[in-house]
């Protein structure tokens, strides 16, 4: 069976994923074998965590809205139970949002949810 030579397609195969591997730490941002599975293993966790992002932005939503929720006396719960009762449809991005930078405006919902409350 005849030699084949790398040439320039293995050469811009490796590069490609040095290239990705820039930043690294240590020798996986210049040695192939390393940078190779260093690579793999962060897109795995870019794909992973695509996904996750979402679960953390709705996790901080609902504890925002919990806080703001308390100080109006009621729990988060019974907040969006009111909310549903008193036919208002607001996403959790925008109540926690409300919370944080309009107070008023979320002491005025949950007085409205409260008097949704059965």
């Amino acid at each position: 069976m005849p030699r084949v030579k790398g040439g320039y397609v293995t050469r811009r195969r490796r590069n490609k994923v040095l290239k990705l591997a820039k930043g690294y730490r240590g020798s996986k941002h210049s040695l192939f074998k390393t940078a190779r599975q260093q690579v793999m293993k962060s897109l795995q966790y870019a794909y992973r965590d695509r996904r996750q992002r979402k679960r953390d932005f709705r996790k901080l939503w609902i504890t925002r809205i919990n806080a703001a929720a308390r100080m109006n006396g009621l729990s988060y719960s019974r907040l969006m139970y009111g909310l549903k009762q008193a036919d208002i449809n607001v996403n959790r991005k925008m109540l926690a949002d409300l919370a944080v930078n309009d107070e008023k405006g979320f002491t005025e919902l949950a007085e409205k949810a409260k008097a949704n409350l059965k």
